[in-house]
């Protein structure tokens, strides 16, 4: 049994790498911690619900959360943003800024907030 991982600690500690990279200039790897903090989230609220995913993967847990029926169609946007594929030059094709989205997702899915 695996054991039982805070969360928020986990979300927050990701998106400080986040920052860190944005920071840095390496908006890729910014948007990789976010995605991992999403994936923390997603996590969070499947757990809540009673839904065990054989999986670790952030995206795999995304993508799940993004397909079901009990969210909202404004939650799904704001999960679909964390799947969508980069372009050939390694930019987001929509205006969106991931490390403000996990946040959202945050009050969103859970209620809650980071702080």
């Amino acid at each position: 049994m695996m054991p039982k991982t805070d969360w928020k600690q986990v979300t927050r500690e990701e998106l400080i790498l986040a920052e860190q990279a944005r920071n840095d200039g390496n908006e890729g790897r910014a948007r990789v911690c976010a995605r991992r903090a999403a994936g923390f989230v997603a996590g969070e609220y499947l757990l809540r619900h009673g839904i065990t995913l054989q999986t670790e993967s952030a995206l795999q847990k995304i993508r799940y959360l993004e397909t079901s029926a009990d969210i909202s169609p404004t939650e799904r946007e704001t999960l679909e943003h964390f799947l969508i594929h980069t372009t050939p030059e390694h930019r987001l094709p929509i205006d969106a800024d991931l490390i403000a989205d996990v946040q959202l997702l945050v009050r969103q899915l859970l209620g809650e907030s980071l702080d």
